[in-house]
């Protein structure tokens, strides 16, 4: 497994909202499950599109140890993983609602390639 031989130098909380949230998936995600509101792997990654199961798993785990996605797995056969977001996750919509507010007034959308989630955002 890949690890810094840095430390990451974090000096203001804008810097550390962005480190959560600013990601390419971290942000999908927080929006795919603020929507579908519990998903199991599969699911999530069906949702999401073309992102790689090593990518998914990668931003899942940083977002579980970030406290934005809890994980809850079920004793069962076969095993079944639910992904959901924490209370913290779910403050972080509204702020991501407010960047989607801002940006859709300078973003051209390609209705084409649009997210299915991102209709959802109140920006228009």
């Amino acid at each position: 497994m890949y690890q810094r031989k840095l430390e990451k130098d974090i000096r203001c909380p804008l810097e550390y909202g962005l480190e959560i949230f600013g990601g390419k998936w971290n942000s999908r995600i927080i929006c795919v499950l603020a929507a579908k509101k519990i998903l199991r792997y599969s699911e999530l990654r069906k949702e999401m599109g073309n992102i790689t199961d090593m990518v998914l798993a990668s931003a899942l785990k940083g977002l579980i140890m970030n406290g934005i996605v809890l994980r809850k797995s079920y004793d069962e056969i076969p095993p079944r993983v639910e992904y959901s977001l924490s209370e913290k996750g779910s403050s972080v919509v509204p702020i991501l609602q407010s960047i989607c507010q801002w940006s859709g007034a300078f973003y051209k959308e390609d209705q084409e390639n649009m997210m299915v989630h991102c209709q959802r955002c109140d920006y228009r």
